[in-house]
């Protein structure tokens, strides 16, 4: 009895050792197959870095988010013990201070 892969076959497809040109090309494959799964790792740790750095950058921003809503409050507050108290000479002052503000910006965007 012969035994199978050991030049049996078509020509040309297996070397003297029993060595198949499958294998060989299977073994081809593999290589590439390594390279791509290396390259999908570097990138999968690229990402998750990118990731990282993504959420300490939202984390700064909601801080200064709530600082700036602690700002807010503040001012709001204060507009509040205005508009309660009988403090109408800075409330009067307040709102031409507003006005103030709102005819330079018209005359500014007038002018361009």
């Amino acid at each position: 009895m012969r035994r199978a892969g050991l030049g049996e076959g078509p020509p040309g497809n297996y070397v003297a050792s029993g060595y198949s040109v499958y294998e060989e090309e299977n073994e081809h494959l593999q290589e590439g197959l390594r390279a791509k799964v290396s390259a999908l790792k570097s990138l999968s740790i690229d990402i998750g870095t990118e990731v990282k750095y993504q959420n300490k950058m939202l984390d700064d921003m909601d801080t200064d988010f709530d600082s700036t809503g602690g700002l807010l409050g503040a001012t709001i507050g204060r507009v509040k013990q205005l508009s309660r108290g009988s403090q109408t000479k800075l409330l009067c002052y307040m709102l031409l201070f507003c006005l103030f503000v709102f005819f330079v910006l018209y005359w500014f965007i007038k002018l361009r």
